[in-house]
């Protein structure tokens, strides 16, 4: 139970409570485990996964994935984190996009043991008067100890009533499904507690809450979403996969590798170790984004997205007559090669330059100031629009 209670809680952000996991784990039966989406979008992103690869885990523990498709919550609109009411979608702008999750979640669950359930097969048979009595299970003053609700109250901002119903339908589907565990990201954790506190009311053993990390997109600063166009789709053809993984800046891609790779902790570590050693992250992002492909294509299509990629580097971006710099030492910091490759004028002028990111190595930008390059590296290195140098770094010595 001990490695099991290890595997489940790799990347966890938070849980509650632990003493009530342990316990659950404890009995050796299956647990019923849920995890809710709202198909307020067509297609899912890499965020998603983050979740959907912590399902999968405990699907290969043996325990019953219960993925629950929010069509009707997803009418209401999730207001976790809105400063202004949502738009609601129509039934049959949920039904359409629903029915794209549930082909796109076998790209990592077992269909043969994954349950897909609909809120709407028992939110349809709730009457008026059955509403009332769940909203009389939770008060106002509980509503407004939420973050986002209590920050829009207190500027004036308005809340539609229909706004409080969510999570206590969110946290209903839980008596539904009577789970045990529920998973969702660090936004959520409201409407998951809501979850265990309706269970109690209705004498059922409080579900374990899980929270996930949430998952940056492209710009390293925004939650991956659609509406701000800095995602990776996981139905995305393959090449625009890898260029929009390989565009990832270094310490981004490590966040990504920790909350996406299906590699062990003691695998990545070994990674950033090979790194710290003076490894190029450009190779490490190279296979991490082939990880990722090969598992929502193919092998073939990773192969051939990488194939594309370098092809268009070399044909848009390096000159011809690049010159051939051979330098002398088992490994270089990066400022050091860029003087001594006479791309800058002075390791300050580098650092400078690799703050500005106008640094790139084989066509990714590099910010690390602290980056060693090691002996047998051959890379093309680009500071600014118009200085090129594909430099070698040979022999055994002192670095110049």
């Amino acid at each position: 139970m001990l490695e099991a209670l290890t595997q489940i809680k790799h990347g966890i952000h938070e849980v509650l409570l632990e003493e009530e996991l342990i316990t659950k784990l404890a009995t050796g039966k299956p647990l019923r485990i849920k995890a809710g989406f709202d198909p307020t979008a067509p297609d899912l992103h890499l965020g998603h996964t983050v979740l959907l690869n912590k399902l999968r885990q405990f699907q290969q523990l043996g325990h019953t994935i219960l993925f629950l498709i929010g069509d009707f919550t997803g009418m209401i609109g999730d207001p976790t984190g809105k400063n202004i009411t949502r738009k609601p979608l129509t039934h049959e702008q949920v039904l359409e996009n629903a029915k794209t999750y549930q082909e796109q979640i076998y790209k990592i669950l077992d269909p043969d043991v994954t349950q897909v359930c609909f809120n709407s097969a028992w939110m349809n048979k709730m009457n008026a008067s059955d509403l009332i009595k769940l909203a009389a299970k939770h008060t106002v003053a509980r509503m407004l100890e939420r973050d986002d609700f209590d920050k829009r109250y207190k500027s004036g901002q308005p809340i539609a009533i229909h706004e409080f119903l969510y999570p206590l339908i969110q946290g209903y589907d839980s008596v539904e499904l009577k789970a045990d565990i529920e998973l969702g990201g660090t936004d959520q954790k409201f409407n998951l507690l809501v979850g265990r506190e309706l269970q109690k009311h209705y004498g059922q053993s409080p579900q374990v809450v899980m929270t996930m990390p949430i998952l940056e997109g492209l710009d390293g600063v925004q939650k991956m979403s659609k509406s701000l166009d800095n995602y990776i789709g996981i139905a995305e053809p393959a090449n625009d996969m890898f260029g929009k993984l390989m565009s990832v800046s270094d310490d981004l891609m490590w966040r990504y590798i920790d909350l996406l790779s299906f590699q062990t902790p003691t695998e990545i570590k070994q990674l950033k170790q090979s790194v710290a050693d003076g490894r190029n992250p450009r190779d490490v992002k190279v296979e991490f984004a082939q990880e990722i492909i090969e598992r929502f294509h193919s092998k073939a299509a990773a192969v051939g997205a990488y194939e594309d990629f370098v092809a268009r580097f070399k044909r848009n971006e390096i000159p011809d007559d690049m010159p051939l710099v051979e330098l002398v030492g088992d490994e270089l910091p990066i400022a050091n090669l860029l003087k001594d490759a006479g791309l800058t004028s002075s390791t300050s002028d580098a650092i400078r330059m690799l703050k500005q990111g106008a640094v790139k190595i084989d066509g990714e930008k590099i910010s690390d100031r602290n980056l060693k390059i090691a002996k047998g590296s051959e890379c093309v290195y680009q500071v600014g629009k118009r200085k090129f140098a594909r430099v070698r770094l040979v022999n055994l010595g002192s670095p110049k």
